[in-house]
């Protein structure tokens, strides 16, 4: 399997135990320093962790049989797997979806809504076997609860515009945040 993405390699090492080897890729040195630190002390030896960008990278070298993404896709990702899997394999990812933090009035760059997956993986190669949106609203009482139930964002919302954005859905009567995620195992044709 190759977890693209892999950051502190969390997925790699909860699905190491099922696999005959697993492959973690991230570009983020520190997490992989980490993600090999776990393996080790969990005495995992068919777990390697590899400093390396999966959008630039091609992951033939790598000889999956499976390419997993949780909240690291993209359509060079999807494009990669595409050329690495033969028939019949697998390519499974867990994306933003659009309606992530819809309340901010701005997407995000790396979501997918069902018709841009479902394009996406048709052009790369793949059948969808599974594809559901998995959705969790916050519905608040107050602006206040609202607000708080964002705070950990806020630095970074304001970074990016979304944070007054929300204020205003809030101070405009809206009393939701919702998080969304898009689930989708796909086959190579």
């Amino acid at each position: 399997m190759l977890d693209a993405g892999t950051g502190s390699g969390r997925l790699a090492l909860m699905l190491a135990p099922l696999c005959r080897a697993v492959v973690g890729v991230d570009r983020d040195a520190k997490l992989i320093d980490e993600a090999r630190r776990q393996a080790a002390a969990a005495g995992l030896s068919n777990v390697r962790f590899v400093v390396g960008d999966v959008e630039v990278e091609e992951y033939a070298p790598f000889k999956p049989d499976l390419v997993a993404a949780y909240l690291c896709m993209s359509d060079a990702i999807a494009e990669r797997a595409g050329r690495a899997l033969r028939a019949g394999q697998v390519f499974a990812f867990v994306a933003l979806h659009t309606d992530q933090w819809k309340e901010t009035g701005r997407p995000s760059r790396f979501a997918y809504g069902e018709t841009g997956a479902r394009r996406l993986l048709k052009r790369t190669g793949f059948t969808v076997d599974h594809l559901e949106v998995e959705r969790d609203v916050k519905a608040f009482a107050s602006v206040e609860e609202g607000l708080a139930a964002a705070v950990g964002l806020q630095e970074k919302w304001k970074v990016d515009g979304r944070w007054f954005r929300y204020v205003k859905f809030l101070e405009d009567g809206g009393r939701t945040l919702t998080r969304a995620h898009l689930v989708v195992k796909a086959r190579k044709a």
